[in-house]
């Protein structure tokens, strides 16, 4: 979420002071010392908080909080007041700022309070963007979890993919969600409205196929593991699709389909046939920075299907859940928001032994180890990718003992 004030005050001692100990709570500061110098900021694009002084010349923190509610009327405002202002306080309350404070106010009370607004402001945009996700009918937006880049380009991906209309085959190893992220192809496509038939390949007969691809008429049939259909039903699966063009195929493997036909054991005209649009899901390892993400997501899934509350899920247990490999990928995710919601988990709880600064030095080594790999161990790229000045960057890989040239192939 975002941390950001915007800090509008016209005595530049005050400003300084306040913008210190926002800063010492790890809050991002945007100082200004005037309305008009603030202004420009305060757009419906602006994921911040405000706070104000309430007496400023010209511009004062009445005009300043009904000028920003008229860009966005659930963006938070604190006004700070003088001693006298305390009347002027509770009208500008009555007319919807967020708070206010009596200056001097205490260190404590101000960051608490700010902490207050930022978590309502997050919580105010992440309904607007789920309810957007709703509107605009965005099954990519909607079920495939993550913030990385990775993860908009799988997003990206499967929109695209899902305006064509040929065969498709979606990889990714075990556990990664391909029979879901197959789904959500058929509901982005223009079959939506059509079947989505599944099934397992291995063991399948050449009248299994047939009676599938029949019942999947005019949507979709997802053959999950398609590296396991006998080679026998391969055969009958490319005469079925040159006869059956009404329904399109998508099949799903965790194996590398290329050295199976290299091997004899796929038929070849069939993987060529899939791999014209082919969709790779990337695994949890090349993208832990989207765990937090997709945990919590999966946690209120969970929860919501348990008809109980969502427990709190803390940074602590996130930088444990980050610290960890995962080669169950989002399946083993799933599994173990479950378990936590259940309260059955002991494996979400970070090592006890380990501070706070510990676990997340644990956190920002996977996230560079990952970002290293992805770059294919070019830091300047690395770097780039995680918005890093490259001094910094390279003070970081040295801090952890980690060598770009290890991530080299």
């Amino acid at each position: 979420m975002s941390r950001t004030v915007l800090l509008v005050d016209d005595d530049a001692s005050v400003r300084e002071a306040l913008a210190q100990t926002l800063e010492l709570a790890d809050i991002d500061v945007v100082a200004a010392g005037s309305f008009v110098a603030a202004k420009d900021r305060i757009t419906e694009r602006f994921d911040g908080i405000i706070l104000s002084d309430m007496r400023m010349p010209g511009r004062d923190g009445f005009h300043l909080l009904t000028y920003a509610h008229e860009q966005d009327p659930d963006l938070p405002v604190i006004l700070l007041t003088g001693e006298g202002d305390i009347p002027m306080a509770v009208r500008a309350m009555e007319a919807g700022a967020f708070d206010f404070l009596e200056k001097p106010c205490a260190p404590a009370a101000l960051v608490t309070v700010i902490e207050r607004a930022l978590k309502t402001r997050a919580l105010v945009l992440e309904n607007r963007r789920l309810l957007h996700i709703v509107e605009t009918g965005d099954p990519a937006a909607r079920m495939i979890f993550g913030s990385s880049d990775l993860s908009e380009r799988l997003r990206d991906k499967v929109r695209r993919v899902a305006q064509a209309n040929a065969e498709v085959l979606v990889t990714g190893p075990s556990g990664s969600g391909i029979s879901k992220v197959s789904e959500v192809i058929h509901l982005s496509s223009r079959r939506s409205k059509g079947p989505f038939v599944k099934r397992a390949a291995a063991g399948l007969s050449p009248d299994d196929v047939s009676d599938a691809l029949h019942a999947a008429s005019g949507g979709c049939l997802f053959l999950d593991e398609v590296a396991q259909l006998p080679a026998q039903t391969q055969l009958s699966l490319i005469e079925a699709l040159e006869q059956v063009p009404d329904v399109r195929l998508i099949a799903g493997s965790a194996r590398e389909l290329q050295s199976l036909v290299a091997e004899g054991q796929f038929h070849a005209d069939l993987y060529y046939r899939l791999e014209v649009m082919t969709v790779r899901i990337p695994s949890l390892a090349e993208r832990p920075e989207d765990i937090a993400t997709m945990f919590r997501r999966y946690v209120d899934q969970a929860a919501e299907q348990s008809g109980v509350q969502p427990p709190e899920v803390t940074p602590q247990m996130i930088a444990g859940l980050m610290a960890r490999d995962w080669p169950g990928n989002a399946r083993a995710l799933m599994s173990e928001a479950m378990r936590f919601v259940m309260g059955v988990s002991d494996e979400v709880t970070p090592d006890a032994t380990l501070g706070l600064a510990d676990q997340m030095a644990q956190v920002e080594q996977s996230l560079l180890r990952a970002a290293l790999r992805r770059a294919e161990g070019q830091a300047s790229a690395a770097a780039q990718a995680l918005k890093l000045p490259r001094k910094t960057f390279y003070d970081k890989l040295a801090r952890y003992g980690i060598r770009p040239e290890d991530f080299r192939s």
